[in-house]
């Protein structure tokens, strides 16, 4: 049996024959490109990091300027500390993304550092000494709830893709500002970022009010969240730079992501987050 075809059938199969080979034809890089989705044609391995780290720094009228000088020596300190950059050498990819900015009430929001890769001792050191050289600030209020929010933003506008996203943030008093500061912890993490607090304590003996509040508590009830959060407070002066190289080798390394964070009901009562917002 013989198969004929006729003009049109002919017409078709060849603009088929042709739609094939073309389809098969390599593309050009640029075509390619356009192709895929812009988070996959823009990647870029050099802003491959293990950790984007959000320093967030409480400058507030309660935290005087001998203070204010211990906490930022703690975090030179730190930043360049052996066993900070041991944490940082030993993860995937040897590099972490951090920034560092100071933070009171609404608005009140002062990048010291902005973001900078550290994967050595000279990048570590360039690092701090501009936390170092930075005048020293301070403000009246303290808004968690925008230094949370800040903190957030720093985050979409840089252009680095990072494992995990942690904001480590500091300071001497609940959220008395800007918002409740629960609903704010909540948008934050629900981002898939991490909060870690450093609540400093070091008038909680001579402060009746930061006695009574019980300023750990507040941080671990109303202010930290996500994956592996955890906070550790600062006591005295002389360990503020122990808690804080404690407390980024911890977030470097990623060492509490699988520690338990439940705390037993009838352990203590909970804190009202809600008693300053």
């Amino acid at each position: 049996m013989r198969l004929t075809l006729c003009t049109n059938q002919k017409t078709i199969l060849t603009g088929l024959f042709a739609s094939v080979m073309l389809a098969m034809t390599p593309i050009t890089a640029a075509a390619f490109d356009r192709s895929l989705p812009r988070s996959l044609a823009a990647y870029d391995p050099a802003a491959e990091v293990d950790v984007e780290l959000v320093l967030a720094v409480d400058i507030s009228q309660s935290m005087d300027t001998d203070e204010q000088e211990v906490q930022r020596a703690g975090y030179v300190a730190a930043i360049t500390s052996q066993e900070v950059l041991d944490a940082i050498k030993y993860g995937p990819t040897g590099r972490i993304a951090v920034t560092y900015f100071e933070w009171g009430g609404v608005g009140e929001h002062f990048t010291v550092a902005d973001w900078t890769v550290i994967e050595d001792g000279t990048t570590a050191a360039a690092f701090a000494a501009r936390i170092a050289e930075a005048p020293i600030r301070q403000v009246q209020r303290t808004s968690i709830f925008s230094a949370l929010e800040k903190s957030a933003q720093l985050f979409s506008s840089n252009k680095y893709e990072g494992m995990r996203k942690v904001i480590d943030i500091s300071g001497d008093g609940p959220n008395n500002q800007g918002g409740t500061v629960t609903e704010m912890r909540d948008k934050v993490i629900s981002a898939g970022i991490t909060i870690n607090g450093l609540p400093l304590m070091m008038k909680s003996e001579t402060s009746a009010w930061q006695a009574m509040l019980h300023l750990d508590h507040y941080y671990e009830d109303c202010v930290i969240g996500g994956p592996g959060s955890f906070a550790i407070p600062v006591r005295s002066k002389e360990g503020f730079a122990d808690a804080i190289r404690m407390k980024l080798v911890l977030e470097i390394a990623g060492l509490m992501d699988n520690q338990p964070q439940v705390i037993p009901a009838a352990a203590r009562k909970p804190v009202s987050c809600a008693l300053f917002d």
